[in-house]
């Protein structure tokens, strides 16, 4: 790469690994790279430091009038101005101009060639660009070599902390996008999630531009080339259930729906792994060898053995593999419209039912609450369930209002008649500490129905709050499960569990009711007359 040079950024740095192979970036990551070391079974173990999660607090979208009002700006787009944006941008590349060597990823994000964008990585480890090799779309020679000039550049200088002097820094660590210069400057953080998610962030607001509904979640394809696509936030079993060894896989978090179908934004997985498994993952842990990055794992020094269970760096241990590592995969990751679209929710309550059918307006009302229940910490003693909710099932990445995603998430149902339902993966007989979980085999079951029409000829019963209808059969699933007040021994508690969901529910709403169309807001759940 002898006449490859990044001197239009004003990077002087002459020795530069350009989309390197999988080996070149093991041994020099293995030689340089501080807590690097090969796993048994050939996956790169590596170490991000100090930050082993994403920091959103620190996220920062540059104002200017060109974009300024279609941004949602708040808590999740904080504001930046030109000037510090040019700071932290100088800091940047002041940084990257010591380093004796840098990194470039040039890769595409989004497999319809009609929408992908051209992104470059600029950046400092070996761990980094592997990770974005596999995350990204890989050009071949010849698109390389024609690759011309980025539509987006990332300057990964996280190994260089922002200043906390600087006006508007809340602390070392600084991701500030710029739109008008398409650039990402990263400081003082080298989790390598926030390259993914700054690429996400990006398609999330371009894509609306052109009437393509980006989103938050997996997809899968079956033999009839029916498309499903999963939302659900973490903990709902969104990877678990969209790898189905009767489908194949699309992808598994970023996915754009256009006019003419989907495609998945990313070209590799990006996997949980805590308690990993062959047994309950197989997809998953059989992905990992040669090529793999394991993030913040621990490991047994000897054997080199990953220990998935082991916690001590952090929770958040990761996976990062190319999509072709799957088996069952579509390739090109581009399918058809959606004939079925499932919210997971994980509900701690005991209160939705295991599966339901929502109307276009209930979808777009269950879209923009984005609701899971998680236990509340039971270390404390505390052993009442904690709502969530993120819009949009994502919305640390959503640039517009909720309700922009939501208009096209309804308009697209609409005119390609896609059936939306709500899938509870949590609580049944009881909230937590009374109920048990839903058996996964039940869950499985139930999707399995969706794929084969089972639902279109049972009868359904409207629930009295939530307005959404509830199939009362289901192939190898007991019918009394379906009905979450059936299976509560203790029906005025349900009643009074129920209506607590309910004012949880339509609290969350009251932030989005002024900027969201009426029938949207009319779909929500209505309160539920307590009877003693």
């Amino acid at each position: 790469m002898a006449t490859f040079n990044l001197q239009q950024y004003g990077i002087d740095t002459e020795k530069i690994y350009r989309n390197s192979s999988v080996p070149v970036l093991y041994e020099l990551g293995l030689r340089l790279e501080k807590g690097t070391a090969i796993s048994d079974v050939g996956a790169l173990m590596t170490y991000s430091g100090e930050k082993t999660g994403r920091s959103p607090k620190d996220k920062r979208i540059v104002k200017h009038p060109d974009s300024e009002n279609n941004i949602d700006w708040g808590s999740i787009n904080i504001g930046l101005d030109e000037h510090t944006f040019m700071v932290n941008h100088e800091r940047a590349l002041d940084y990257l101009n010591i380093c004796e060597h840098l990194y470039v990823v040039d890769a595409f994000a989004g497999w319809d060639p009609n929408y992908r964008i051209k992104t470059r990585i600029v950046c400092t480890r070996a761990y980094h660009a592997l990770f974005m090799q596999n995350m990204l779309i890989m050009p071949s020679k010849e698109e390389l070599a024609n690759f011309g000039e980025p539509d987006y550049v990332i300057f990964n200088a996280g190994q260089f902390p922002a200043n906390r002097y600087t006006s508007e820094m809340t602390s070392k660590t600084s991701v500030d996008l710029n739109l008008e210069r398409k650039e990402i400057v990263i400081l003082g953080t080298e989790y390598a999630g926030e390259m993914k998610k700054g690429i996400f962030s990006v398609m999330n607001y371009l894509m609306p531009l052109q009437g393509v509904l980006p989103m938050h979640c997996s997809a899968n394809v079956g033999e009839k080339d029916d498309v499903t696509i999963l939302f659900g936030l973490s903990g709902t079993g969104k990877t678990t259930l969209s790898a189905d060894p009767k489908r194949r896989l699309i992808g598994d978090d970023e996915h754009c729906w256009t006019d003419e179908g989907t495609f998945n934004i990313e070209g590799g997985c990006y996997a949980k792994a805590i308690n990993l498994s062959a047994e309950n993952e197989p997809d998953i842990y059989n992905a990992i060898k040669f090529g793999t990055v394991l993030e913040n794992v621990a490991y047994d020094e000897e054997t080199r053995k990953v220990d998935y269970t082991d916690v001590s760096i952090t929770q958040n241990t990761r996976a990062s593999y190319p999509i072709h590592y799957i088996d069952n995969i579509q390739m090109p990751c581009v399918a058809g419209h959606p004939k079925n679209i499932i919210f997971l929710t994980c509900d701690a309550f005991g209160i939705l039912p295991p599966i339901s059918r929502l109307t276009p307006e209930q979808a777009s009302y269950h879209f923009i609450s984005g609701y899971t229940a998680k236990v509340a910490g039971t270390e404390m003693g505390v052993t009442e369930p904690e709502a969530t909710f993120s819009a949009c099932f994502g919305a640390a990445f959503m640039m517009w209002h909720p309700n922009k995603y939501a208009e096209l998430l309804a308009e697209k149902i609409k005119s390609h008649e896609v059936t939306a339902w709500l899938v509870n993966t949590g609580w049944t007989g009881g909230a937590y500490g009374v109920g048990t979980r839903i058996k996964l085999k039940y869950t499985r079951a139930m999707i399995d129905a969706i794929h084969n029409s089972d639902f279109d000829s049972v009868e359904y019963v409207t629930d009295e709050a939530f307005g959404f209808q509830i199939p009362t059969n289901c192939p190898n699933v007991p019918s009394e499960v379906l009905i979450p007040e059936n299976t509560w021994q203790d029906k005025p508690k349900y009643k009074e569990v129920k209506q607590k969901l309910i004012t949880l529910f339509n609290q969350n709403f009251k932030q989005f009711e002024a900027n969201v169309n009426p029938e949207i807001t009319a779909a929500g759940p209505k309160n539920y007359e307590l009877q003693s």
